[in-house]
């Protein structure tokens, strides 16, 4: 696999020059890892938002900490109005995240077996898909489209337009 970068550079997928080359924009804590996986850990819609409430419900429910990685979110919502799946509300509504970029709600995410494996080892737990399953209908956040790209860093606000 070959990345194109923004400038048009052409960089090994497997190679150091791009984890280099990544790094150079992260700051602070930030750390970034490269996976190798013969399997796709990606979504089929652009973007994937979940809140950190509905972590924490999910947390609750289960009675043990849940990682918010296994939900592969590229956007993680920190509600101001504290209670879980609350950004199920948000489906077919606008939203502009930072300065410019702006998304379309699409759908409910319907979650796979992907939330019951540990980010870090593999680990497979049934029990956190099968709670979501029975308690959720197996949704949790949302998916996006992008209708203007734009820049999104940690400390963005979110603006719902419509």
């Amino acid at each position: 696999m070959d990345v194109v970068t923004p400038s048009g550079a052409v960089v090994a997928g497997d190679g150091p020059a791009l984890i280099e080359m990544l790094g150079e924009g992260l700051r602070g804590e930030n750390r970034l890892t490269l996976v190798r996986s013969d399997r796709a850990l990606t979504d089929y819609r652009p973007v994937s938002l979940i809140s950190l409430q509905t972590i924490q419900q999910v947390e609750a429910e289960l009675g043990i900490p849940i990682d918010k990685r296994r939900f592969r979110a590229n956007v993680y919502l920190n509600l101001a109005s504290g209670y879980g799946f609350a950004e199920d509300g948000l489906v077919g509504r606008k939203l502009r995240i930072g300065s410019s970029a702006m998304i379309m709600v699409l759908e409910r995410d319907p979650r796979c077996k992907m939330i019951s494996l540990n980010p870090d080892t593999g680990e497979h737990n049934p029990g956190v898909l099968r709670k979501v399953a029975q308690a959720h209908g197996a949704f949790a956040g949302v998916y996006c489209a992008v209708l203007v790209e734009g820049i999104l860093t940690k400390s963005d606000s979110i603006e719902l337009l419509g």
